[in-house]
């Protein structure tokens, strides 16, 4: 047991904490020491003076609707050449090795009764392939494609980063070279007590830790040195992706080129909301910058409003999707740019009160989106949902496997169709069966047409694959 430690809790209004590791036996008292030792007391101290202790107050930032580059509608010929300009940009940047990809990864199965990473949800409508394969399978597309090494790391968490290890290893990586795959682990922050800011325990010797949200990407791509690996390998675009989504193409050169030509610091992928109650936070300006508004901090009169053709005025909803420069993550990194946390209120099993009936305790969360304003120049670009954006977030309802296979199966079917190959219909102008696309074996509809059979017919399930 370390008497600086116990000094450093001390000074920092942790006296109880400090208390707590003199009073246990010292096997205990030193695993419970570590604990401590791993966290970023600072951060912490700070966190628990700013929003817990003496919360400082303000006025809410006034919100304004925010400038996207939509894609173009069809005829729109100086929008169609502004997108053929992005994607060669992209595929260029890919050529030429400057991009790398971060898959957030650290979330568990749990919401859809998956007690598992949710990386290993089978997904695929006639493969079942995980979610984890499909986005291997769209790495290994690209990098064949273009020629290029495309570092891929995983973002996982102390909850599932042993599993998704093990899992990737048991898979043989899905025919990704194993040491072209990196992973590092999201921060962790203690829970604190909402009235005192005294660090709770999940028992004697245990810290109540729980995840510092997405926004700590920054901090732990900085400990897992992986910024400076990227500037080595002269990479300096990243692209960030959530692993519940299989629609979305990794290294998506029209996205990476439109981030590129707007000389954007970091870019957000958005797309059309479908209601005004559509839960995803929308972009937005925020005390005149550029930031994201969680749906539920968007007013009920802002959410519904309209512009002057009765479309949505906050209707461009983020995916969760970003290019990052990496310059800019580094700065965000060190500390030079200070990301903001956030408060909130939770049930947490402590040594104190294990089965609480009432929010308990303070969690503290950095949120990714929160890195706008502290950008120099931003740019938001959208896509076609139907093409790119069918999250598996909930067990049934929207969001769920079943809307995300739908989506799955639709996008297949049009392609195909585009590539002069008949599907045939249900009574709700569904395809009558499963089709599934291997990324390798097309990863969009161009790709598709170069490859299939022409004597394809689809008279069953079908998965086309290499």
């Amino acid at each position: 047991m370390s008497d600086a430690l116990i000094a450093e809790l001390e000074a920092a209004g942790q006296q109880r904490l400090a208390d707590s590791i003199r009073s246990l036996p010292t096997d205990r008292a030193d695993r419970l020491a570590m604990e401590v030792a791993s966290i970023d007391l600072s951060l912490v101290t700070r966190l628990v003076d700013d929003l817990v202790r003496s919360p400082a107050a303000s006025a809410p930032p006034v919100i304004g609707p925010a400038q996207v580059d939509r894609l173009p509608v069809p005829g729109d010929t100086r929008g169609a050449e502004h997108r053929r300009m992005a994607f060669e940009a992209g595929e260029q940047a890919l050529r030429d090795g400057r991009v790398a990809l971060v898959l957030l990864a650290g979330g568990q199965g749990t919401r859809l009764g998956f007690d598992h990473p949710k990386g290993m949800f089978p997904i695929g409508p006639v493969s079942h392939a995980p979610l984890f394969e499909v986005h291997a399978a769209g790495v290994a597309a690209t990098r064949r494609r273009y020629g290029c090494d495309l570092p891929f790391h995983l973002m996982t968490s102390d909850a599932n980063d042993r599993d998704t290890r093990e899992f990737l290893a048991s898979r043989m990586y899905f025919g990704l070279e194993p040491d072209s795959v990196g992973t590092f682990v999201q921060g962790m922050l203690p829970a604190v007590d909402p009235v005192t800011g005294d660090i709770l325990r999940a028992a004697p010797d245990r810290l109540a830790l729980s995840p510092d949200g997405h926004g700590g990407i920054f901090r732990a791509m900085g400990r897992a040195a992986i910024l400076g690996d990227l500037e080595e390998r002269g990479v300096d675009v990243i692209m960030t992706f959530q692993v519940d989504n299989p629609l979305m193409r990794p290294a998506d050169p029209e996205f990476i080129g439109a981030h590129l030509l707007a000389r954007a610091e970091m870019s957000t992928l958005v797309v059309a909301k479908e209601s005004a109650g559509e839960r995803m936070g929308v972009m937005a300006t925020v005390g005149g910058r550029p930031g994201l508004v969680e749906y539920s901090d968007l007013p009920a009169d802002l959410a519904e409003a309209r512009d002057d053709d009765g479309g949505l005025m906050y209707w461009a909803g983020s995916t969760g999707v970003h290019c990052l420069d990496r310059a800019f993550a580094n700065r965000l990194a060190t500390g030079q740019a200070a990301m903001p946390f956030h408060r909130a209120d939770k049930r947490v099993a402590t040594v104190d009160d294990p089965r609480p009936s009432a929010p308990n305790a303070v969690k503290f969360e950095a949120f990714m989106f929160d890195a706008l304003p502290l950008a120099g120049r931003t740019a938001a670009v959208q896509v076609d949902r139907a093409e790119r954006f069918a999250p598996v977030k909930n067990a049934e309802g929207a969001d769920s496997p079943e809307t995300c296979r739908a989506a799955m199966v639709a996008r297949a079917a049009r392609w195909l169709e585009q590539a002069g190959v008949g599907v045939p219909r249900g009574d709700d102008g569904s395809s009558a069966y499963p089709i599934e696309i291997d990324p390798r074996f097309a990863q969009d509809a161009a790709d598709l047409r170069g490859r299939v059979p022409a004597d394809l017919r689809v008279d069953g399930p079908l998965l086309l694959r290499d």
